[in-house]
């Protein structure tokens, strides 16, 4: 007996040599980095397709563009849901990549058969005639794109996470630094799209740069494929949303109970979690009236079956897998406010350029093209982040990790709201130098740097810290849902600022006033805008502050657990990892 129990341990070890480590984790960041390319390739210039091809005004196309951004991440609830549930993270991510790719296919066909025309057009000098049913095909294809790549981002995270054991010291630093690489790799994927895919669409090559894309988006699927039989696979938790309810239906059926002690709380014997391949979490203070769910009463004593039944009776680890979703909430609703500030970026950052001198000798400069300095302040941020930053925190702090990924965040949040203050200022200089008979400034695009590059330094803080912290603070069976926590945030800030600016353009927009926001931003006052986001940002950070404060960490048993993993022949083999406490 103890000779199998030898060579099954040396098998494991064996399995896992073949399987996962930094190598397959590289051709997922190579896989982010092309996807992204073809992501950015539509979504960049796409307020500026809506303005020159479709013709549509400022106001109606920065909507337009915050509604579509914004389904893009809520889509990653989507592709979590199925990853954390039912598919698994590889299937999840080879689904929703096929979806993404004919979105891209679509657009290439719609704005090349139906919108461009005459050809030449878009380039902001000779109108469109769009068809009805071209322009209806094109925002089908780009909801496709965003249904493709919105649920395969934030599953992919925590794929390429799953490759590092945690066991393996070398594994657990680089699984720290992952997610730090794939927002890395994020910007380096858009990095080409920024500057030489707008370059092309700007001067009116849509259906050229969304050709790109899709090529982009194949070869990354290809990429993604080919590490298939090297990956590290974990199996799908079941629905954590049906967890939940149980959890919450049990409390409401025992409303009148007193939540018992800790130690008298219902939880399976031995190691074995109630929640399929996954580990146990120990018991926390908080939250007490929850408690309830899991409290033995004398009617689950006598009687078998309701002590049997989840929806009466819930273990110890599926009431704190509750109590994690609603400790990590607060901490994103206050980062919503952040992604208000992020998505101005895609909008009217770039409306704002388009109205200012962006002439470099004979050259004209694309007002899109300007967020290279936002690609360029993260990539930059990163890396000095990475190598001097976090050694130079480590030791001050005693923390390996530097600063903890809550105090990353709230630093995060104070340089969005400073780049909101230098946007406002930049758009007074913009309006104080209007060339008379014209709609631009003779102010230089690129006074618009700062902005830029305070939004890339803040990335770096906020994005990547919340892609630690959710997914390292959401339990086992929700590992995904917690990477897409950060794209959700992404997505009610789009839907937010969509509703701030025509709430703005409602209470301005009177008599003759052209509001706030106007299609000749001439005539606007876009600054007021900007300081009105960077005061909700600061009032939104006090907030954040207090709920940070409060917040406690999950508490993983340290124990030796037993996940379940499938090795490429699909075959069930449990691997002992040794996690750590949180």
């Amino acid at each position: 007996m103890e000779e199998n129990e030898n060579y099954q341990e040396k098998s494991e070890s064996v399995n896992e040599m073949k399987t996962g480590g930094t190598k397959v984790a590289t051709l997922l960041l190579v896989n982010q980095a092309l996807a992204t390319l073809a992501f950015f390739g539509v979504g960049v210039n796409l307020v500026l397709f809506l303005t020159r091809v479709l013709g549509q005004d400022n106001a109606q196309a920065a909507n337009n563009v915050s509604k579509w951004t914004g389904t893009v991440y809520m889509f990653s609830l989507i592709g979590a849901f199925l990853s954390d549930s039912y598919w698994g993270r590889y299937l999840t991510c080879t689904i929703f990549q096929l979806f993404f790719i004919l979105g891209l296919a679509l657009s290439c066909f719609s704005s090349w058969r139906f919108l461009i025309n005459p050809s030449g057009c878009g380039d902001g000098h000779i109108s469109c005639n769009p068809t009805s049913f071209g322009v209806n095909i094109f925002y089908f294809s780009i909801y496709l794109v965003a249904f493709g790549y919105g649920g395969h981002q934030p599953t992919l995270a925590t794929f390429g996470a799953d490759q590092y054991d945690e066991k393996n010291p070398k594994e657990r630093s680089s699984k720290l630094a992952f997610f730090c690489y794939f927002y890395f790799s994020l910007n380096v994927g858009s990095l080409f799209s920024n500057t030489v895919l707008v370059y092309y669409e700007d001067s009116g090559k849509w259906t050229m740069g969304f050709l790109v894309s899709l090529i982009s988006a194949i070869i990354a699927f290809l990429t993604f494929l080919s590490g298939s039989p090297q990956y590290r696979y974990f199996k799908p938790s079941g629905n954590p949303i049906v967890r939940v309810a149980q959890v919450f239906t049990a409390v409401a059926r025992k409303w009148d109970v007193v939540p018992a002690k800790a130690e008298k709380l219902f939880e399976l014997d031995g190691s074995k979690s109630a929640i399929k391949g996954c580990r146990k979490i120990l018991h926390s203070d908080d939250l007490q009236l929850m408690d309830k769910a899991a409290t033995i009463t004398e009617n689950d004593d006598e009687d078998e079956e309701t002590r049997n039944n989840p929806w009466r009776l819930c273990t110890v680890t599926q009431v704190e897998e509750t109590k994690c979703v609603l400790r990590m909430l607060p901490i994103w609703l206050c980062t919503i406010s952040y992604s208000v500030v992020f998505t101005q970026m895609a909008s009217l950052f770039v409306e704002q350029g388009d109205a200012m001198n962006s002439k470099i000798g004979d050259f004209r400069m694309p007002a899109a093209s300007m967020s290279v300095f936002d690609i360029c302040s993260v990539l930059i941020c990163t890396a000095i982040y990475r190598q001097y930053l976090v050694p130079l925190t480590g030791r001050m702090m005693g923390n390996p990790k530097g600063i903890t990924e809550l105090q990353r965040m709230g630093i995060g949040l104070i340089i969005g709201m400073l780049s909101m203050v230098a946007s406002g200022v930049t758009e007074i200089v913009r309006l104080r130098n209007i060339i008379p008979g014209e709609k631009t400034s003779s102010v230089s695009i690129f006074c618009q740097i700062p902005q830029y590059v305070l939004i890339g330094a803040s990335e770096v803080f906020m994005y990547v810290g919340q892609l630690e912290f959710f997914n390292g603070q959401a339990p086992d069976g929700i590992k995904s849902f917690g990477s897409s926590l950060c794209m959700a945030s992404i997505s009610l800030g789009n839907y937010v600022s969509s509703m701030l600016v025509n709430m703005i353009m409602e209470i301005t927009a009177r008599g003759q006033e052209k509001g706030w926001i106007p299609e000749n931003l001439n005539k606007g006052h876009m600054d007021r805008f900007f300081f009105l986001l960077a005061g909700i940002v600061a009032f939104d950070f006090v907030i954040y502050l207090f709920c940070a404060n409060r917040y406690k960490n999950i508490n993983v048993q340290g124990d030796q657990q037993e996940l379940e993993f499938d090795d490429t022949k699909d075959s069930k083999v449990v691997i002992k990892l040794e996690m750590n406490t949180y």
